[in-house]
């Protein structure tokens, strides 16, 4: 009997356990390591923090899932990895920090034979003084962050009524923010809130991002076709902007925060102050606060993990100008180089390199957006994963491993404006591949056929759609394993 131990319940680490239990558990012990006793279906926090749904409809305990599915769960925070045991431990295992009320702050080893890392980010928000809700902004990254968030709106949608202007600033709170799209979804989901109530004329609604042009999200833009046209997702993105009224700050890096203003340097060295009444802004990522360990007992932390805290895999780490990079630089397997038997899946892994274009200022600050991994990829992965460790299993450790390079994986994005069936729209946008392959696609970097986008009711109907079908499969309900990651 072999033990799989999972550091994570978000979207890959969930993902990865309920396909272990199902491919695996028979024979094969599963456990999950989560500090946190629920799950959350992120993508829907953006609804939670307009107030169009309660945070309950985005939670839901982790136990009782694992308990009926036969699940070991310790809720707990990974502190450290020792790859090769201890001086008293033989096996490899994880030292952890127990969050569970009935253990709080014990310490306790967990042995694995198998172990994935999907731990998701650290929410960086000291990266820049002032930001997130210890600070000066709200934030939608956790469910209690997003209704935070609703609330400090709804106090400005009512002073708005009562006949006061008021400015709200959206975007992004580092130069080296990832999830633009998050951003972008909350700016048009407010501005349908202020519709809704009747006062939009009555706000400034500032975009702030560190994207080069609107429409990069991340992934350097796209080519894409729209009702049989080509068109650019910068062009198609600056018309939602224009449509909407919202005015877009570009190539921006929040330098700090103070009670209603926003210093910021933009990538052609200006400086300038924002001033807002409201202000929700994304932290950047950085990989949590994680540690290795060899049998010496030496820190080999350098060794498993990037500078940014994330953790390597089989990927090109050699720094090599933006120039010579390849779609095949991306790792494919997700197993660590030094130890095989760890893999790094989600938003847990190094990426080698940034997709959209690196960019500083004359000042030598960085001002480029880092590679997103939203949820498509991620579950995908965490399944990968479990895949390659069965085929370990049955056939020892030369079995070739399961891949899913995002070089070759596609991901659809869906920013939806709205909550109900007949109020709403969203802009849907599909790519393939994530990561541009300029040698298959030498024009585009991606397939034309399976690059799109289009805005309306009909891809609001779909995130809705979506919301409630993977809080299904993430439940572990019957025929989960059909719906597709």
């Amino acid at each position: 009997m072999s033990r799989i131990v999972i550091l994570g319940a978000g979207i890959a680490g969930h993902t990865a356990a309920l396909h272990a239990k199902r491919l695996l558990g028979k024979n094969n012990q599963i456990v999950v390591i989560s500090p946190n006793s629920n799950y959350n279906w992120i993508p829907s926090n953006i609804w939670v923090g307009v107030g169009k749904m309660q945070k309950e409809q985005v939670l839901f305990p982790l136990a009782p899932v694992y308990k009926r599915k036969g699940i070991e769960f310790h809720q707990a925070l990974a502190k450290s990895i020792y790859p090769e045991g201890d001086a008293t431990t033989a096996a490899p295992f994880v030292e952890v920090l127990y969050t569970d009320p009935t253990k709080a702050n014990q310490i306790g080893r967990i042995e694995y034979d198998f172990l994935v890392n999907a731990t998701g980010p650290k929410l960086n928000f000291a990266a820049t003084e002032g930001l997130g809700p210890d600070g000066h902004t709200v934030s939608v990254c956790t469910a209690g962050h997003a209704v935070d968030a609703a609330e400090a709106l709804q106090k400005i949608i009512s002073r708005m009524k009562a006949g006061q202007k008021q400015t709200l600033a959206i975007g992004v709170g580092h130069g080296t923010c990832t999830c633009e799209g998050a951003a972008f979804e909350y700016t048009f989901n407010v501005d349908h809130e202020l519709r809704m109530a009747g006062v939009r004329d009555m706000a400034d609604l500032v975009y702030i991002t560190n994207e080069y042009e609107l429409g990069d999200f991340g992934v350097g833009g796209m080519i894409f076709t729209q009702r049989g046209f080509q068109t650019t997702s910068k062009l198609w993105t600056e018309s939602l902007f224009r449509e909407r009224g919202v005015r877009a700050i570009l190539g921006a890096h929040v330098e700090k925060v103070e009670a209603g203003k926003v210093y910021y340097e933009q990538v052609d060295g200006t400086k300038d102050v924002l001033a807002f009444d409201f202000a929700m802004l994304l932290p950047p990522f950085r990989g949590v606060d994680l540690q290795a360990f060899n049998k010496a007992g030496e820190d080999i932390s350098s060794t498993i993990f990037a500078p940014s805290g994330f953790m390597k895999v089989d990927a090109d780490y050699s720094g090599k100008p933006y120039e010579e990079w390849k779609a095949s630089d991306w790792p494919s397997t997700y197993r660590n180089p030094s130890y095989p038997n760890i893999f790094a899946v989600g938003i847990a892994f190094a990426p080698p390199h940034q997709i959209s274009k690196p960019r500083k200022s004359p000042n030598g600050t960085v001002i480029a957006p880092s590679p997103p991994r939203t949820g498509m990829p991620s579950g995908i992965m965490g399944k990968l994963a479990i895949l390659t460790i069965k085929e370990l299993l049955n056939k020892g450790p030369q079995a070739e491993a399961h891949s899913a390079s995002m070089a070759k994986m596609g991901a659809a994005c869906v920013a939806s404006s709205g909550s109900g069936l007949t109020q709403g729209s969203a802009a849907a946008m599909t790519m393939f591949p994530i990561v541009p392959d300029y040698e298959k696609y030498p024009n585009t970097g991606r397939s034309l056929k399976d690059t799109y986008g289009e805005i309306g009711l009909s891809g609001h109907w779909i995130k809705l759609l979506l919301h409630y079908m993977f809080i299904y499969k993430a439940k572990g309900r019957p025929g989960w394993q059909f719906i597709p990651e």
